[in-house]
């Protein structure tokens, strides 16, 4: 990301993203928080499932960040992962994600990163024809095809837990 880009808000961020990869995106401000896949559902009028949860982990191996897009609906199963895809996952300290991303927990949205991060989504998320992600605030969304974003995005689909 530019040094220019750095000095604009989450959510101009997130908007300067989406343009830049051709995803035609419009971000709501809610009136309720969205930090939970409950609460952004019952926001955005979808089933929990619709939700993408940003979930930033520090790859064991390589020490960067990887980013999970997860459905709402689940949990990331970082052992099942690991065994499965060879990629060893531990929790991120709250700040480096903040000073990585650009994002507060809450808020991470899957695109607009200050740096460039590692993607994995969530098969699941595929089943919909439209999910909701963060937007850069934690009272932000905005919808798109999980499609589309995952190809724009260049993530790597995988299961994120056992069957």
């Amino acid at each position: 990301m530019s040094e220019d880009s750095r000095k604009l808000s989450s959510l101009e961020r997130v908007e300067l993203a989406a343009r830049n990869l051709g995803l035609d995106i419009s971000i709501k401000r809610m009136d309720q928080p969205t930090r939970t896949a409950e609460e952004a559902a019952k926001a955005a009028g979808c089933a929990v499932g619709q939700i993408v949860k940003s979930l930033v982990f520090v790859n064991a191996d390589t020490h960067g960040l990887t980013l999970l897009l997860v459905s709402g609906a689940h949990n990331a199963d970082t052992a099942y992962i690991a065994a499965t895809y060879g990629i060893r996952l531990k929790r991120a300290d709250i700040d480096r994600v903040r000073d990585e991303t650009g994002f507060a927990i809450g808020g991470v949205a899957p695109i607009g990163h200050l740096v460039e991060l590692p993607v994995f989504v969530d098969e699941s998320l595929l089943a919909y024809d439209q999910v909701w992600c963060a937007a850069g605030r934690p009272d932000s969304i905005f919808a798109c095809n999980p499609k589309l974003l995952a190809e724009k995005i260049a993530a790597k689909v995988i299961r994120i837990k056992a069957s």
